[in-house]
């Protein structure tokens, strides 16, 4: 006899999947269409032509670069975003400076400080007579069907679609989640994770930050090192005519024709827009106070930008998703990976490659694997997470199980970045994230004058304080994340790798979406601009060696072996690796070093030099993290987990 609270589980689980299956007739969609249709301002703001856009001395340089394009010659300018509250401020500039169209591409998109103000500049652009096109995932699309029916209802013209819905809804809560995994693994899995900014057609950016506090400095409890790129000149066009493929895909649906969103139409009639208040208004302020600063404006973009060449973008297609996809259409379903591979196989003597989750598809491990066979093999350095700074630990517990295969099989160099990194760049204060300042004079002694903190003063200084609870980072990571980061042995604001970029030989450089791994190759569509010049890449390897330095990052090595029969522990460790679902030997290959500078080692050696022992010192498989349950998660995926590999 079943008992009665099982039934009531059971009878609750069926509820939920008849609802998520139920459907509305074409005739309720038609009507809830018309009502947000109904309901949308045809106001206009401004009758200009230009509709009252900024002037911005950054346009301006993309549009010289384009004017001075042939076919055969074309001229760009790029600027790597690594600072995060830029990567806000020039978000915001360029939207300001929008005079015909604005179309905006996100994995993520979530309704907090900095999400928020980008929505408030996208439905003002709309007022002011720009046409707004806002193309954002299912699976972390806006948090409120609220928020979804007020944007679908807001101004003629302002369009909103999601890509990909499962069970005909615009928004997937845990039960309903569980539902849809049960019934459309493969369809809740194929996921659209491009990132595209992209103004009148002409000036894009892209790369690895959603709309979410966490990718601009802004989380109070966590926060990403990331990467976007500006591009300006003409492959501004590529980048209109992969948006245009998306959005005209039958996965992308309005969102007012959603069963949840449509429903609520017919209900309620169409709520007002989204605009909950601002968790820190006076940092919105600041930085809105500099969007029209000229002088700011081109000492944080204009001056800094590189006139580049050999510029090309290369991204899936829609066409990714379709089970059913022609095999003439598999470069264009998979021309992301496939670039990137193929740029990787081309290498001749280096490979600087950065990735939050090291964990490769069989594809890039056959390629490492042939090209560390090569006579000549090239240097891969690779910069990523550790356990103490991912905000995925069961992509790292995948990663941890093939450390040796990295090392032995591939010659990786691989570099995990610290949840408290010395010298990342991070902007405190008035723009960025919410860190005390130390006095700004420090107690002076005889031999040293007053000074200004450090940032590493300053985060140690923090790190007492309590997590804001409303920061949680990773809200929206419910799919391929592996959860909350894991607990520290110290409490404080810390940094996560997020950034995906590469380069190759000192001339090639990538900026993009793609993470290096099965999912970006199977599952996720995936963009980037590869740009094949050297003072580019220069500048981009510069900023990738930043995170590798040892005050931001640990490096991996083999372990000491042990007095003991270390041959039949080896031995023991292969095989356990090896076994395709179990790796349940406690003794692994390799464990994190920190570098220890001296008169004999000035600069870190490689992990394969002779000299690495004698300059590092071992400080464990996990340094900084609280061992606990997160840590038997790990051994849990580790042990049993690897099968997951592709959709992590």
């Amino acid at each position: 006899m079943i008992h009665r609270g099982m039934r009531q589980l059971l009878a609750g689980a069926c509820a939920l999947l008849l609802a998520g299956c139920a459907t509305l007739s074409d005739q309720q969609r038609d009507e809830a269409a018309g009502i947000a249709r109904a309901a949308r301002s045809t106001q206009v703001d401004c009758m200009r032509a230009d509709a009252c856009a900024l002037a911005s001395p950054l346009r301006v340089l993309g549009q010289q670069a384009i004017a001075d394009s042939t076919p055969a010659a074309p001229r760009h300018v790029a600027l790597i975003l690594d600072d995060a509250p830029d990567a806000l401020l020039v978000r915001i500039h360029l939207i300001r400076s929008a005079q015909r169209s604005i179309d905006l591409q996100t994995y993520i998109f979530d309704e907090d400080d900095s999400a928020q103000l980008v929505l408030d500049e996208l439905q003002a652009a709309a007022f002011r007579g720009v046409k707004v096109r806002v193309l954002i995932d299912q699976l972390a699309a806006l948090r409120q069907v609220d928020s979804l029916a007020g944007l679908a209802a807001v101004h003629a013209n302002f369009e909103l679609r999601v890509y990909n819905p499962v069970l005909d809804r615009a928004r997937l809560p845990l039960p309903m989640y569980t539902v849809a995994a049960a019934c459309c693994w493969r369809k809740l899995n194929s996921r659209m994770h491009n990132k595209l900014l992209l103004i009148d057609g002409e000036v894009g950016i892209t790369g690895g930050r959603n709309y979410q506090d966490d990718y601009y400095d802004w989380g109070a409890g966590y926060n990403f090192r990331d990467r976007d790129l500006l591009i300006a000149g003409p492959v501004g066009t590529e980048m209109a005519a992969n948006f245009e493929a998306f959005w005209s895909s039958r996965r992308s649906v309005p969102a007012e024709q959603l069963g949840d969103v449509a429903r609520l139409l017919h209900a309620q009639g169409a709520p007002p827009p989204p605009h909950a208040p601002y968790r820190k208004p006076e940092r919105v302020r600041a930085l809105l106070a500099m969007v029209d600063d000229e002088a700011a404006i081109r000492a944080r973009f204009v001056e800094p930008a590189m006139s580049v060449r050999g510029v090309q973008f290369i991204a899936d297609l829609p066409v990714k998703h379709w089970q059913d996809r022609p095999a003439a259409a598999e470069a264009a379903a998979e021309a992301a990976s496939i670039g990137l591979r193929t740029l990787i196989a081309g290498a001749q003597d280096d490979v600087l490659l950065q990735t939050p989750y090291l964990v490769l598809s069989k594809p890039a491990q056959h390629l490492f694997r042939e090209l560390h066979r090569q006579e000549d093999a090239p240097r891969v350095r690779i910069s990523t997470n550790s356990l103490a700074s991912t905000d995925a630990f069961i992509a790292y517990a995948i990663s941890h199980k093939y450390k040796r295969r990295y090392l032995r099989d591939f010659g990786f160099e691989i570099h995990e970045f610290k949840p408290f990194p010395a010298d990342a760049p991070f902007e405190p204060g008035a723009l960025g994230a919410d860190l005390p300042m130390l006095d700004e004079a420090a107690p002076a002694t005889p031999a040293t004058a007053p000074r200004r903190p450090t940032l590493r003063e300053r985060r140690l200084a923090e790190r007492g304080l309590r997590r804001d609870p409303d920061s949680e980072a990773g809200r929206f990571r419910a799919l391929g994340s592996g959860g909350m980061p894991v607990r520290l042995k110290q409490a404080g604001m810390r940094m996560g790798l997020h950034a995906k970029s590469m380069v190759v030989d000192g001339k090639v450089g990538v900026v993009g979406t793609h993470n290096f791994d099965p999912r970006g190759d199977t599952y996720n569509t995936e963009s980037a601009v590869v740009i094949e010049d050297a003072a580019f890449a220069a500048r981009l390897a510069a900023s990738i060696q930043r995170d590798m330095a040892p005050g931001n990052a640990w490096t991996i090595g083999r372990r000491d072996s042990s007095p003991i029969l270390p041959g039949v522990e080896y031995t023991l460790a292969r095989i356990s690796e090896r076994m395709p679902i179990f790796d349940l030997w406690p003794i692994k290959y390799a464990t994190s070093y920190e570098f220890v500078p001296g008169p004999d080692c000035p600069t870190p050696p490689s992990p394969f030099d002779p000299a690495f022992r004698a300059c590092h010192t071992p400080v464990g498989n996990s340094p900084e993290v609280d061992i606990g349950l997160k840590w038997l998660g790990v051994r849990v995926f580790t042990a049993f987990g690897s099968g997951l590999s592709p959709i992590l």
